[in-house]
């Protein structure tokens, strides 16, 4: 089937329960990267590497140095000599250390990015995870009412000895479930709130209520992994460190040059004295030795590796598009097949008119309960897929 038109009849049915309709998901996911200590934490990492990278590029302290020799058999009175010297690697050094320090921000602007899309992503599922419990509880909430009456109505069958008391007990246990499901969903959004309290810096997010419909369309496979491949931080942080190494190799091929240092210089003694420039040449014959080639090296590995990642990255990325592709599919047969009818009121209404009986009732009940609950998680597993394909617009 043609997954527009599949897309066109479902996407009516992906409504979220559990966001304000003062905030969308956009700015709750918003509010959460503003407040997240993880996310403030690496900025704070990011400045001070930054501040350390360009510090490294910083020309040595002068030096100043001097002699001062009054002892000794001499004629020509105190010996006195002193030297202020500044020295500095050779001036092509600084600027492809310069492009390096650029490269490597640029490094670090990737990571920062792929680390907030984690946290996004990781908080736009369980904002998912708790709509799809919110929406799961008013359904089971109200399962919970119905299994009330049929017990109320079992119970004053039983008290005029028209059903036994199997049925009568059945009908308990169908109820006490019920109750069970319902606290154990509320405890479970308690959990998520919690989790999406600590994901917010430690603040509640207000305002989770009522709906917000979310899109379908993730377009074709081939649009949407050209799209990734341009905005996915994690493969812009490959390039980044690929940008990286092949700085590094530039930067220790220039460094291979000498070094120089510059100055003036005094000697003197009582009536006479010296003065001028001083100049060196530090020729760096053993200290850039197998730099070159180990950044070289590491280039061909960053080139090597970003190969293997992006396609690893691709075999993942078709699997869950796929993946949604099945599910999406199934989801339109079951919702199609079922239609708009509440199948579970209708049974109740026969029920209750007395074209079933208890034992009839509960098992064409359980039957539609878990056609029912079938197509919401495979709801909530469209969305979750969705989510993961589309992180990188986060």
């Amino acid at each position: 089937m043609n997954k527009y038109i599949v897309s066109a009849i479902c996407g009516c049915l992906f409504y979220v329960n559990g966001f304000s309709q003062d905030k969308n998901i956009g700015e709750l996911l918003n509010e959460i990267e503003q407040n997240n200590t993880e996310l403030k934490g690496y900025q704070s990492f990011i400045e001070s590497q930054q501040l350390e990278n360009r510090s490294n590029n910083n020309l040595p302290d002068p030096q100043l140095s001097g002699f001062y020799l009054p002892f000794g058999d001499n004629t020509t009175g105190d010996y006195t000599e002193y030297q202020l010297s500044q020295s500095f690697e050779f001036p092509t050094v600084y600027a492809a250390r310069s492009k390096w320090n650029e490269s490597k921000s640029q490094q670090l602007a990737s990571a920062y990015a792929n680390k907030r899309l984690e946290v996004l992503l990781k908080a736009k599922n369980t904002l998912l995870e708790l709509a799809f419990l919110q929406k799961q509880k008013t359904i089971e909430a109200e399962r919970k009412t119905q299994s009330k009456q049929v017990f109320d109505q079992i119970q004053k069958l039983f008290d005029t000895e028209q059903v036994g008391i199997l049925d009568l007990n059945k009908a308990k246990i169908a109820w006490i479930q019920e109750q069970f499901v319902v606290e154990q969903i509320e405890s479970e959004i308690q959990i998520l709130l919690s989790k999406l309290k600590t994901l917010n810096g430690g603040n509640a997010i207000d305002g989770i209520s009522s709906s917000i419909a979310l899109p379908i369309e993730v377009g074709t496979v081939d649009n949407l992994w050209q799209e990734k491949l341009a905005k996915d931080p994690l493969l812009q942080e490959l390039k980044a460190n690929e940008s990286a190494s092949r700085q590094k190799v530039k930067l220790e091929k220039n460094k291979v040059l000498p070094n120089v240092a510059l100055g003036y210089n005094y000697q003197g003694v009582s009536g006479s004295h010296y003065s001028g420039f001083y100049g060196g040449v530090s020729i760096p014959l053993w200290s850039s030795k197998n730099k070159v080639k180990a950044a070289e090296a590491n280039y061909e590995y960053q080139q090597s590796n970003t190969q293997v990642v992006t396609t690893s990255l691709y075999t993942q990325f078709q699997k869950t598009y796929n993946r949604y592709e099945l599910i999406l599919e199934k989801f339109n047969e079951y919702q199609t097949t079922m239609g708009n009818l509440n199948s579970e009121q209708l049974l109740f209404k026969a029920y209750m008119l007395g074209e079933y009986s208890f034992m009839d009732y509960y098992v064409e009940l359980q039957f539609y309960r878990n056609a029912s609950d079938k197509m919401l998680q495979m709801e909530k597993e469209l969305q979750l897929l969705q989510a993961q394909l589309l992180k990188h617009q986060l």
